[in-house]
Formats: C-alpha cells, structure tokens, sequence
C-alpha cells in the first residue's frame, strides 16, 4: 500500500522504504508526510506540489520528494497518495454542526438516497428496530426532486412503515409529515390550536392529518420536533463524534457553527467544550450565539458580552461572534413554498440597538437574510451607524444566504466592509423558488458572480442538517453547474463559477469570515496541517460526478481523522456508537450512489429521470402542487428564450 506509520518506539524499515525515503534521526522530524500527490495547495505563490510536511499541527515543507526527504524520522507516518489529488481541508462556512452533533445518531438520514421507495424500506426496518418510547426521525439533509417518484411521502405510507412507533419527517423549511403514533405523542388533536406562522392540516371532522406546514414560519415544525426524546450526556458526546468523522469523511476539517433555534448557550454548547478539553474535536469549529426568546434579545446578548468574547478559544474552537439572528423580528424565513414574509414595520429600532450594542464591545456578527427587502432595511441601519463613526468599528460581519439580495444592496455591503456567505439552498428548493419567482429569479438566486465582482469575501457552506445535506460536494456541485438535486439547470454559466474559485469559497474564504485567513485555508509553510486525499480528481472528473467525490484520507492538524480504501484502519478509533438501535449504527450517515461515470447505472438514472418526467406522473404531480400547472409547456433550459 505504500504506507509507512507510527509504531511504538520499537520501529523497524521497511524491507521496501516509500520512493527511497529512509527514516533518519532528526530533532525536527515530520509527524506526517504525503508524498507522491497532486497537491493543489490553494497558494498563489505555489499552486501545485508533489509532496508535504507536517509537524507539530503546522505545515513544514511543501515541495517534492528531495524537499520533504530530510524530514522522514523513525515516529514519521509516510502516507503515499498514490497519484491522488491533495487539497486544503474544506470550511463549511455555515454549518448547524453543534446541533447537529447533538442529535446525529438518533436520526435516520436519507441524504443521497435516490427514490422514495428506498427511503420507507429504510424507514420501515427501522421502526422496527427503534424501542418503545423512541421516535424514528428523518430530518432535513434530503428533497423529494432527489426521489425518481418527485414525491413526499404520505402519513398512509408512513402508517403502514411504522403503525407503532412515532415517526417525524422533516422536508426542507416547507413540511413535516407525522405518522399516527406521532400525533399521539405529541399530542395534536381537533382540538390543538393553530399554531403562529404555522398550519395543522386537518382532515374530516377536524382532526389532524399528520401534515404540518410552515406558513412561512418553521416554528411549528421545530417545536413539535423538540418534543421528542434526546440522549444523555456521554451519548451526546459520542453522537457528536460520531457526527464530525462523518464530516471528516468528506474531507471537512472546519466549520462556522451558524447557532440556531434551540441552541442554548452555555448548555448546548457543553459537549463541543469538554470535547475540545480532552482534545477529542476531529473538526475545527468557529461558533456564534443565537438569542433564542423573542422580547429578550438584547438581555441575552449583554449577558453574553460579560461572558465571553469574540475569538476567545483557540484553533480547535472559538468563539467567531453573535447571529445568525440578533433580533427575531428581522429574521425572514426561506419557506420558497410559501410568500415572502412581511416583516414588522418598526423593528429597525430594537435592531439598531442590538447592533449598536455589539459594535461598542468589539462584537462582529452574521446575519441571515434571504430577500433583499429585509437586506435594505438592515442596510440602512448600518450606514447610519456608520455615520456616527460607529459600524463597522474593525469588527467583521456579513450576510447569510441572500438569495435575491440586489446589485445595489451589494454595493453597500462592500462600502461598509462587509462580507457574504451563500448555501446551497437552492440545490434542495429550486424548483419552489421558480414555480413562485420564475426562472428569472431563479437565474440570480443568489448573485454569485456579482459578489465576487465587487472583491467581497464569499464563503460557501451547506446550511445543514435541516435542509441541506452536510455534503460539502454536492454544494460545489451546485456552485460550478447551477444544477439542482433534481436536474433542473436554473443558474446560467454567467452566475456559476468554476472549480477552483468554489473550493476557494470552501476553503480559503472560510478561513477569512473568522480571521484566521493567515493560519488556514491553504497549504503552505506556518499553515494549519489541515488536508483532505480525495477518492477522485475534483479538477477533472465529470461534473456530474463531484457529488460522489469523498475523502480518503482527512487529516487535522497532522492527526489522521479519517481513512478509507487503503488507508483504513489509520484513523482513530470512535467509541461505539450509542444507542445501539441507532439509525447510524444500521444504515450509516450519506448514502452514496454509484458515480454515472458507469455505463449501466448511467442508463438506469436516465430511465428514472424519464419515468419521473412522464406526462401522467407530471400531470399527478400538478394536481398535487408539486410541479407548475401541466397546461403549460415544460421548462428546459436549453430551448428557453
């Protein structure tokens, strides 16, 4: 295999050494070398390498074989890459991994599965592993376009899945579908009242369907989530391990943690905490702090200012400043199935004051906005700090999602110093977003290009786990091809980017929304030791093959996180996952599918990708609201004027 590793202090040559690379006594030994790689190191002063060094976290040498040699001591792990493309370890720079970490192994994903039949199988073998008392729950990570049905499941179906056992199915920011076992758990009945923003559909008589809409306002389908069981404490530890080898798996090594509903400081940070005490983190995280009680905002955010403060920490993690909310009623929720919310007509005044409040103690901030009607408002709050010699003060800020943010709006985001960091929301609800905005819309949504053109950092990230997949390569698939889950071409080559300016969003643009753009991001000399061996060649494989491409080797700080293929077994060991009924422990997290580089698999997604397009199944599916009305002719963006 070609792999030289740490042995005890007993370590004997190899009969065959890696290329000639005899290990030598050095006092500046390498703890990690990679040789024999096509390394794209992200640098501009040195694009391309064979080989590198790692030593004491940080990158040494980067270079050839002749370069790295002198480093091979007898403790050296030599990793040969067999030709393999080597890139800097990938940043999602918005990721809800905290929560998600918290809850991994408990949910049954259906990420990467490609038709619905599959996911109940999945669903049904579950239940009946699942305990009384526990729910099975399939939350956010997948679409119905993914599905060759282009459909959602029933509550008939999940009925019959589960006719016992609580099930909750979580579709985008859009759905949540109960089973009967659920609705009794939770207890909605005919008489459960409405809930704010959100929508119970009732059948005959009155009574619950098991179908909860956001109306826009996802709320509903959050708190009724909540009411399920959670695990304890060193479960939650494990499951949150558990969750970052998975991201590791795919060649992550740092996240921003976007904070979110439901994510309570200090509590529900504890666990990252004492991981990152015992050093037991796999993945560099940068946190923000989420006012979590509409009419407390600003008693949350003073309290936090006395507590802790920005970049308090260290590289494996820390404390990056408050958001993505700071006041509820500026947030607009992205429910493309659903009108744009109107926001309140007078919240400038308590934001101002959160924002006033942050800017004065040397807090930055991110910000979630989708419509550009909520950027404006935000806007103009700005300039008028700034006005006062206040914004943005040194502190670093930007805006999340943005999706039909204006050429305008950007503008004033640069002139305020200001950055943006875009998800691959659309990916998973394009095709809402265009049965509501048109194609038009959908083309700019968001403005990719223009961000860049105007010299804006743009991160890139997943928004996982609740409607993104964590998958950083299907994001990079949507970045380069426009393309959704399902297919559809929405975003014309003139707002896509190529390959190396989407990794470079992934990486190096990451590095610079926490201020760490001088230790991470790249792979140079004084750099963190972070990298990922790629299963294929993300600079030339097909691009409908980039969603395929995992790590096989993920190191962090010159520790292997991560090994597969000829590399398994390198990696350090896990705690076994707990409970033992756990989705994960059965069916694993990502599905991955074949690649369509294979003739036959190839032939058979098109066949499905036919069948699904049908006209009887797109006629079903209009009846249903699921695709736009059937009368009129079908959208393909290649003949579209």
């Amino acid at each position: 295999m070609g792999i030289r590793h740490r042995h005890e202090e007993s370590f004997e040559v190899p009969t065959m050494p890696v290329g000639g690379l005899i290990p030598r006594a050095a006092d500046d030994a390498a703890d990690v070398i990679v040789r024999n790689a096509k390394i794209h190191t992200g640098d501009s002063s040195r694009p391309h390498a064979g080989a590198l060094a790692i030593r004491d976290g940080r990158v040494a040498v980067v270079g050839d074989d002749a370069d790295i040699a002198p480093f091979v001591g007898p403790a050296t792990t030599v990793v040969d890459a067999l030709g393999r493309r080597v890139v800097p370890g990938l940043n999602d720079a918005h990721l809800h991994v905290i929560r998600g970490g918290l809850n991994y192994v408990l949910e049954l994903r259906w990420d990467g599965v490609t038709s619905l039949r599959q996911g109940l199988a999945m669903l049904r073998e579950q239940a009946a592993r699942t305990p009384k008392g526990q729910w099975v729950r399939v939350v956010g990570g997948w679409s119905a376009e993914q599905f060759a049905e282009r459909r959602l499941p029933t509550p008939s179906e999940m009925n019959a899945a589960a006719p016992d056992t609580p099930v909750f199915v979580l579709h985008l920011y859009q759905t949540a579908i109960l089973n009967r076992a659920a609705l009794q758990a939770v207890g909605y009945t005919r008489d459960t009242p409405e809930p704010k923003g959100g929508q119970i559909v009732r059948g005959r008589g009155g009574e619950p369907t098991g179908m909860l809409l956001a109306a826009p306002s996802a709320l509903v389908l959050y708190s009724t989530l909540a009411k399920a069981p959670t695990l304890g404490d060193e479960d939650k530890k494990t499951s949150t391990r558990h969750f970052l080898r998975e991201l590791n798996r795919f060649g992550l090594t740092s996240a921003i943690d976007a904070a979110g509903g439901f994510q309570n400081f200090p509590d529900n940070y504890s666990v990252v905490t004492e991981l990152a005490q015992e050093g037991l983190l796999s993945l560099r995280i940068a946190y923000h702090l989420f006012p979590q009680t509409p009419g407390q905002e600003l008693d949350d955010l003073a309290r936090w200012i006395e507590m802790v403060r920005p970049e308090d920490g260290d590289e494996w993690l820390r404390l990056n400043g408050a958001g993505e909310n700071l006041i509820w009623a500026a947030a607009d929720f992205e429910n493309f199935a659903e009108p744009r919310p109107e926001l309140g007509r007078h919240y400038e005044a308590e934001f101002e004051k959160a924002v006033r409040l942050l800017m004065e103690h040397g807090w930055g901030f991110r910000l979630h906005a989708t419509y550009d009607e909520t950027i404006r408002r935000d806007l103009a709050v700005f300039e008028k700090l700034a006005a006062e010699g206040l914004f943005p003060g040194g502190n670093r800020w930007l805006f999340d999602h943005a999706e039909t943010v204006s050429r305008d709006s950007l503008d004033r985001v640069a002139a305020l110093g200001g950055a943006m960091s875009v998800q691959n929301r659309m990916s998973f609800q394009g095709e809402a977003f265009t049965r509501r905005y048109g194609l038009g819309a959908a083309a700019e949504a968001p403005p990719v290009r223009a961000m860049l053109e105007r010299g804006l950092t743009v991160g890139a990230g997943s928004d996982a786990t609740r409607v993104s997949t964590y998958n950083p390569w299907v994001a990079l698939h949507w970045l380069v091809t426009g393309r959704t889950l399902g297919g559809a071409v929405l975003r014309p080559p003139q707002n896509r980017v190529d390959r190396e300016t989407a990794l470079a969003m992934y990486t190096k643009a990451g590095a610079a929304l926490t201020g760490e753009e001088e230790v991470k991001g790249i792979l140079r000399p004084g750099f963190l030791g972070d990298l990922a061996i790629l299963s294929d060649d993300y600079f030339t494989v097909p691009e409908q093959d980039i969603p395929h491409i995992e790590s096989v080797l993920t190191v962090v700080g010159g520790r292997i996180v991560h090994a597969a293929a000829e590399y398994e077994g390198l990696d350090e060991e896990l705690p076994a996952i707990s409970p033992s009924w756990s989705p994960v422990a059965q069916f694993g997290g990502y599905r991955s599918s074949p690649r369509s580089g294979l003739p036959g698999v190839r032939q058979a997604e098109l066949l499905g990708q036919a069948i699904a397009e049908s006209e009887e199944h797109l006629l079903w599916r209009a009846r249903r609201g699921l695709a736009p009305d059937a009368s009129r002719t079908f959208f393909d963006p290649c003949f579209s004027p």
